[in-house]
């Protein structure tokens, strides 16, 4: 049966296509910039979404310069962020920029800058 819920907060976590990597590393860079964006978020918008059910879309981006253009128009429209940078220590060299957490926000908010990105 699907849920029918409407989700007015929501976080988004961005991944650049560009870099070969494993499903379970793209998992790990997803989590970490969850975890960072949701550390900036301001305490009425953490609770509002964990309230909610702490909806999150994974989606997907082509370049590190996307990625850093999204996180530009986010922190202009006042959405946390976080960038991740990988440690190097498994699949891809040290510093490799490999994913953008967004929110949690209102989901209106985050539409406007995610919405035409595909899903991972």
């Amino acid at each position: 049966m699907p849920d029918t819920r409407e989700f007015k907060w929501k976080q988004c976590l961005v991944v650049r296509a560009d870099i070969r990597m494993s499903c379970g590393k793209k998992c790990a860079q997803t989590a970490h910039a969850a975890i960072g964006a949701y550390e900036k978020a301001d305490k009425v918008a953490r609770k509002a979404w964990l309230d909610e059910g702490q909806k999150k879309v994974v989606l997907k981006v082509q370049s590190e310069r996307e990625l850093y253009e999204l996180k530009t128009i986010a922190e202009r429209a006042g959405i946390p962020t976080s960038i991740i940078q990988d440690a190097g220590m498994t699949e891809i060299p040290p510093g490799t920029v490999t994913a953008l957490g967004l929110g949690p926000a209102r989901a209106e908010d985050l539409d406007r800058i995610t919405g035409d990105l595909s899903l991972l």
